[in-house]
Parts: C-alpha cells; sequence; structure tokens
C-alpha cells in the first residue's frame, strides 16, 4: 500500500474473539495498525486488546474521512458486522496483508 499525503482510511479493528469493535481515522494504516498491534496507543483499543484490523476504507479528503467515521460510530452494531462481512467475510486480519 502506497502512502500518499491526500489519502485517509477509515478502519475498524477488533479483538481476537471479534467481540469488540474499535473504529478510528488515520492517514497512515500501517503506522496506526502497527501502533495497536504493538500497543504503543494507549487508551481504548489497549485495554481491550483490539489489534485486528477487520476494515478499511479510503478516501482522499479528511473531512469524508471524520464524516464517515462518526457516521459508522452511530451504527447499531448488525449494521457494522454487515458491513464487516460484506467486505471481510471471514473477519481475518488484514494487517497481515499490511505486512504487520
Amino acid at each position: 500500500m502506497s502512502k500518499d499525503a491526500n489519502q485517509y482510511y477509515v478502519y475498524i479493528l477488533t479483538n481476537k474473539g471479534n467481540t469488540v469493535l474499535y473504529i478510528g481515522v488515520t492517514n497512515d494504516l500501517e503506522r496506526r495498525i502497527f501502533e495497536h498491534k504493538n500497543k504503543l496507543v494507549e487508551g481504548f483499543t489497549k485495554k481491550y486488546n483490539l489489534n485486528k484490523l477487520i476494515y478499511y476504507e479510503m478516501t482522499e479528503d479528511i473531512n469524508s474521512a471524520i464524516e464517515r467515521e462518526k457516521q459508522l460510530k452511530n451504527w447499531h452494531r448488525d449494521w457494522k458486522i454487515n458491513l464487516i462481512k460484506s467486505f471481510n467475510p471471514m473477519w481475518k486480519d488484514l494487517g497481515i496483508d499490511l505486512g504487520l
């Protein structure tokens, strides 16, 4: 995945048992997932061991990325699960594809 100054990502992480979901936004998906996997980020993801990347989408506009993050955070859990299943039916750790 090449790094471009105008790429922003909305992503969803989960834990090993796929029981907790976290939605975030970043301009460098590889760096951010590395931080989560290595517990370099204090807070919710570290506390609940959320380091499995199961969904992401890219946009070239930071405002639309932030808006999408807010939208997804307001969705019902079932809607989030359906979105994840449509993108990643087996809930594989997509971080592995990034070499993380």
